[in-house]
């Protein structure tokens, strides 16, 4: 009488955690290596200029841009800086520094994953010193 009150537990639960994973959900890959994941594409060498002194004219922006004015902190982990409740994705780090006043423009990816504990994610297209 046990044996068939056992299989029908453990089916439940198989049943229970098979309903966890949800439709779309993803198995993590075997293969990763543990390092950072970046989500930021790197620069098209194409159109960056030549002369970093020179005038590049406005940012180009995407539909949905965001633009953000305020004091950088420092995140709880390293390398982690957030602005106004944003974590700041990407984006120069010689103006992006803890402590400094700047204007951002970009735009909120809640769904990215980060190794930062604080913020929503907001992807920087553009940071310049306010």
């Amino acid at each position: 009488m046990k044996t068939p009150r056992t299989v029908f537990v453990a089916l439940l639960a198989c049943a229970a955690l098979a309903a966890c994973a949800g439709p779309g959900a993803e198995p993590a890959s075997s293969g990763s290596t543990g390092g950072p994941v970046s989500s930021t594409p790197s620069p098209d060498p194409s159109t960056t200029p030549s002369d970093p002194t020179a005038p590049t004219g406005p940012a180009p922006t995407s539909p949905g841009a965001a633009t953000l004015t305020g004091t950088v902190q420092a995140g709880v982990e390293p390398n982690c800086l957030l602005l106004d409740g944003n974590l700041l994705v990407g984006g120069p780090r010689d103006v992006l520094k803890a402590g400094a006043r700047v204007t951002v423009t970009g735009h909120p990816q809640p769904d990215l994953m980060t190794t930062c504990q604080q913020g929503t994610p907001f992807v920087v297209e553009s940071a310049k010193p306010a």
